[in-house]
């Protein structure tokens, strides 16, 4: 790809981008929300046209007119947002619109035999051709996805942020995927913000900043360090900011809190001034957790005291009434409410400061909103642009805003940087290191481990439904973390822990 402009009416997404791929290669594709990385690969897939500059496949031109013409050249794109027929098999997903017939009749085992064998190549022939797609899990249906890609000999194949909703244990089964399409000479490109999956999955990186690319190079030669900065246009001097903080009066205390059906059983005790890390696996009971204390989902048992006083089992706008907000993990079905401006969206839950006298005065909100997407530095047009209308990082960036724009003393946040890019990360690190620094309560969920580490002061592991005891962060390490989060015995005490310095 050389000089690739694309433009939407006055907004420039890609100006003049030069990338270079080749056969039987990991190609990382990184750079910020907004930098154009997607953009680029839909003009590439057949998505969207290319304003200027040109395209060349195996040294021939290449302009798609579609994306079915793109996969009929062997270019195809597994989009973030899994594109499948729930309620079809693995085959008809796999085959759909491309179907084999016989005499009229389609010929199922014709299909099903190209399907097994597309999925032994990617080492799953575990996954039955006749199984219905609803009944697999995540990681399977992303190697259905990336199977529809390559049935028809895709030669390039692109992942963008395949493993956002994946397990550690699933990450690696879809690595091993990777690593054999790369063996059978197909080129992947990688998008990611998880910077330590790119050094371990891709051979070269390119990367996009502002709709341009501004540096490319072999993963293994170049630090991490000098890709941030590619990345942010900036030198980030510490990947997690040190606000100081001293965590000191009790604010909030869980005791034996059990929902339906998890948590099973959850104790904690949390401070003005903390941040208290929740670790565990996928599906250990971390969101129901947050989900029952946050009086989203029913309470069978236990009891939460703020402030010493025991809280009524209630609903959402009464645990916002008193002092407890919280950001979903999915921001796109409870998070946010797509099709209303960024300023509607973060002033929402609380209109009291820009409706004096009960009338919303547009020009408060207005204040409000900026003064906020400056502080995380939302990219948008302006306040009153569609929500709908951002990138995923953009559109958490405005749920967590919404909640400092409540100003509650206790914030829940769920997978809080899930989609959101280096510079977005750190940004979202000091507001949560300035809040508790300003007397407030975090409490964070995460998946990655280093984040917990690099952030919290203390951390519990969840396992099967149950919060297993608290420990200053300095008493772990990431391998006890792991061993109580797969096992549930609550591992010794340690040597403290090394924070990574990369995302």
């Amino acid at each position: 790809m050389r000089g690739v402009s694309k433009a939407f009416g006055p907004v420039v997404a890609l100006d003049g981008v030069d990338l270079e791929v080749r056969a039987g290669e990991v190609h990382a594709l990184l750079g910020e929300n907004g930098a154009g990385k997607s953009t680029l690969m839909k003009v590439l897939a057949g998505a969207h046209p290319a304003g200027s500059g040109s395209v060349e496949l195996d040294g021939a031109p290449y302009a798609p007119r579609g994306t079915h013409d793109a996969l009929e050249r062997g270019v195809a794109m597994v989009y973030q947002e899994l594109n499948l027929a729930p309620h079809l098999s693995v085959a008809d997903n796999i085959m759909l619109g491309r179907e084999t017939t016989r005499r009229g009749v389609l010929d199922r085992r014709s299909m099903e035999a190209r399907v097994a064998d597309a999925l032994a190549r990617l080492g799953r022939p575990d996954i039955s051709p006749r199984a219905q797609v609803l009944a697999l899990g995540p990681a399977a249906r992303q190697i259905v996805e990336i199977a529809r890609a390559i049935v028809f000999d895709a030669r390039v194949v692109v992942l963008d942020e395949p493993t956002s909703s994946l397990s550690s244990a699933d990450v690696e089964h879809l690595f091993e995927a990777v690593r054999l399409l790369r063996e059978h000479g197909v080129a992947v490109v990688y998008i990611s913000h998880f910077l330590e999956e790119v050094e371990r999955i891709a051979d070269r990186f390119t990367v996009l900043r502002d709709g341009r690319s501004v540096g490319a190079g072999v993963v293994a030669e170049t630090p991490m360090e000098r890709v941030i900065e590619l990345m942010a246009g900036r030198k980030l001097e510490e990947f997690f900011p040190q606000v100081p903080h001293e965590p000191g009066e009790l604010l909030l205390e869980l005791d034996s809190l059990a929902g339906e059906p998890l948590p099973e059983r959850a104790s904690l005790k949390l401070r003005r001034g903390e941040i208290f890390g929740i670790a565990g696996l996928v599906g250990a009971g971390r969101t129901e957790l947050l989900r029952a204390l946050f009086a989203l989902d029913p309470v069978r048992a236990g009891e939460v005291r703020m402030g010493g006083v025991s809280l009524a089992r209630g609903c959402p706008r009464q645990r916002l009434n008193q002092g407890i907000g919280l950001v979903s993990e999915d921001r796109k079905e409870e998070g946010l409410a797509l099709g209303l401006p960024i300023a509607t969206n973060l002033t929402l839950s609380r209109l009291g400061p820009v409706a004096p006298g009960g009338v919303i005065r547009r020009g408060l909100q207005e204040v409000a909103a900026r003064r906020w997407m400056e502080r995380l530095a939302i990219r948008a047009r302006d306040p009153w642009q569609s929500a709908g209308e951002l990138s995923g990082g953009n559109q958490q960036k405005v749920a967590i805003a919404r909640l400092l724009h409540h100003d509650v003393d206790v914030l829940l946040c769920d997978e809080p940087t899930r989609g959101i890019d280096v510079g977005a990360k750190v940004e979202v690190y000091r507001a949560l290191g300035e809040l508790a620094a300003a007397g407030k309560a975090v409490i964070v969920v995460s998946s990655y481990l280093p984040e917990l580490f690099g952030v919290c002061d203390t951390l519990a592991v969840m396992h099967r439904g149950r919060l297993g005891p608290a420990r200053p962060v300095g008493e772990w390490t990431e391998h006890a973390v792991l061993d109580e989060a797969t096992r549930g015995a609550a591992a010794p005490a340690t040597e403290a822990a090394t924070s990574p310095a990369t995302p």
